[in-house]
């Protein structure tokens, strides 16, 4: 089986990628990746699975049907039965190759694309035109009936997974959270944690989360803002935010954070306040799975990956006030209520979006397409 992805960086197209690779390899397959490569190249050898290198992120006209080429060839030479596209630049070529070849091609729809003119919709309509189509989340499905006019019923759900066993709070130790905590200069530091954890990028809503620690008063927390590829002018922005509301002391930003599940062992709540909608929402997830109650606005994919009420909270997404409140109120629930809340929030995760669960749906997707093949 073949995937294509323009590049192997880390995100949450690449984690999916790598995890799919993994669970082809592990089923007796042979798991190639079409890509540029990139940080994520050696877990994909570790994973079974082979790197075949191409330019496969080119916009240019010339460069796609080149690359129609060379994925033609690497589907002939290899004798792949099934292509997996995962993204818009490359999946012109990858269709292309895989017709001419004569094998089935899956697209996932990963994201919310915009789409401010006829040509964008029909570029971004490039994810619908293979055999068949995977929106990440019931969110997702909606979007690409809206936007491109198709039948939900050609549309397979399938929710991306996290690795349960890595965000798992039962494995975590001592010294991975003692070593976050000297990392985050908190060592000593008895303030109860909020973390939000995404790149710093304006949609992501760090200046509501900002605000509704301005409106809160309280002294005793402190909001943990990790995440990289971060705008420096926009970090600049958030910086005066805080410096004109007297919040210097009460916010930290870490940057990258290389151990996330101890990042939010760390945490006694996490924040997801996106003004725009996610398709999905990972870091969600992954709160979920290591039994932390996230609050999320109400768009996209949190919204329904975190049940209001059970698993987390969910606030209009911009509206500081009700972000102070439910900020405020996840503080003063009862201890026993919140670890009650974490462990429904974990035993959802596993359920409906741990790794097998995803890899189950996927391949069941594969075995419908091959079976259908002459």
């Amino acid at each position: 089986m073949l995937q294509v992805i323009p590049a192997l960086n880390v995100g949450g197209v690449e984690s999916v990628t790598l995890d799919t690779a993994r669970a082809v390899a592990a089923a007796g397959g042979r798991s190639l990746v079409a890509s540029g490569g990139g940080r994520l190249e050696v877990a994909l050898a570790s994973a079974g699975a082979e790197l075949i290198r191409l330019p496969i992120n080119a916009r240019n006209p010339l460069r796609l049907l080149r690359n129609i080429g060379r994925l033609e060839s690497v589907i002939r030479h290899e004798k792949v039965d099934l292509v997996h596209v995962r993204s818009r630049a490359p999946a012109f070529s990858a269709i292309a190759a895989a017709r001419r070849a004569g094998v089935p091609v899956v697209t996932t729809y990963h994201g919310i694309y915009g789409a401010n003119s006829r040509f964008k919709r029909w570029y971004n309509g490039v994810m619908t035109r293979g055999d068949r189509t995977i929106a990440n989340s019931t969110f997702t499905r909606n979007h690409i009936v809206a936007e491109h006019g198709i039948s939900a019923e050609t549309i397979v759900v399938v929710p991306e997974g996290v690795d349960t066993s890595r965000f798992n709070p039962a494995a975590m130790s001592h010294g991975r959270t003692a070593a976050l905590r000297a990392a985050w200069g908190l060592l000593g530091d008895d303030r109860r944690i909020v973390l939000l954890p995404a790149r710093l990028t304006a949609w992501k809503g760090h200046a509501v989360a900002i605000a509704a620690l301005a409106r809160l008063g309280r002294h005793d927390i402190l909001l943990v803002l990790t995440g990289g590829n971060f705008d420096a002018r926009y970090r600049s922005q958030l910086e005066r935010q805080i410096r004109a509301l007297g919040l210097d002391d009460l916010i930290r930003f870490v940057g990258d954070t290389g151990d996330m599940p101890a990042a939010f062992a760390l945490a006694d709540l996490v924040l997801a306040p996106s003004t725009k909608p996610e398709s999905f929402g990972r870091s969600v997830v992954e709160a979920g799975a290591m039994q932390r109650v996230v609050i999320a606005s109400t768009l996209g994919g949190p919204s329904e990956t975190v049940v209001d009420g059970e698993t987390g909270w969910l606030v209009d997404p911009g509206d500081v006030g009700g972000w102070a409140t439910a900020v405020d109120h996840a503080l003063n629930v009862r201890p026993e209520s919140l670890v009650a809340m974490g462990l429904a929030a974990r035993a959802r995760v596993q359920r409906l979006y741990s790794l097998q669960a995803m890899t189950a749906a996927t391949f069941a997707v594969y075995r419908q397409l091959l079976a259908s093949e002459p």
